[in-house]
C-alpha cells in the first residue's frame, strides 16, 4: 500500500473515530436507567424501556467499533495493513475507505 493510501486512511479513521466517540456519549446518554417513578404511563414506560434495551445493543455495537478502528490505527503502519488477515490477499482500499476497521476482504468477510 502507497504512503499516500495510508495517509488517506489515516484521516479516514482520525475521523470516523471522532465521529463514533460522539455516537458512544449519545448512546450513554440513552441507556441511563428508567426510574420507576418516572410518570410517562405504563405503555410509554414499556417502550422506553425497549428503547433502552435498543440502544444498549447499539452501544455494545459501536464501542467494539470503536475498539476496531483504534487498532487499526495503531497497526497502520505495519507492513502486513490492508491484507486479510483470512487468505492475506490486499484488501481493496475502497473496502478500506468504507469500513476503515476491515481486517478481512469481501470474500472471507
Amino acid at each position: 500500500m502507497k504512503y499516500e493510501e495510508k495517509q488517506q486512511l489515516r484521516e479516514r479513521i482520525h475521523s470516523e473515530i471522532e465521529n463514533t466517540t460522539e455516537q458512544v456519549i449519545e448512546l450513554k446518554a440513552l441507556t441511563q436507567p428508567i426510574a420507576p417513578d418516572a410518570a410517562i404511563g405504563r405503555i410509554s414506560r414499556m417502550e422506553a424501556i425497549n428503547n433502552k434495551s435498543v440502544n444498549e445493543h447499539l452501544l455494545s455495537k459501536t464501542e467494539a467499533k470503536l475498539q476496531k478502528l483504534e487498532t487499526s490505527l495503531a497497526f497502520i503502519d505495519r507492513e502486513d495493513y490492508g491484507l486479510c488477515r483470512v487468505c492475506k490477499k490486499p484488501i481493496p482500499l475502497g473496502r478500506l475507505m468504507m469500513l476503515p476497521e476491515s481486517d478481512k476482504c469481501v470474500d472471507c468477510a
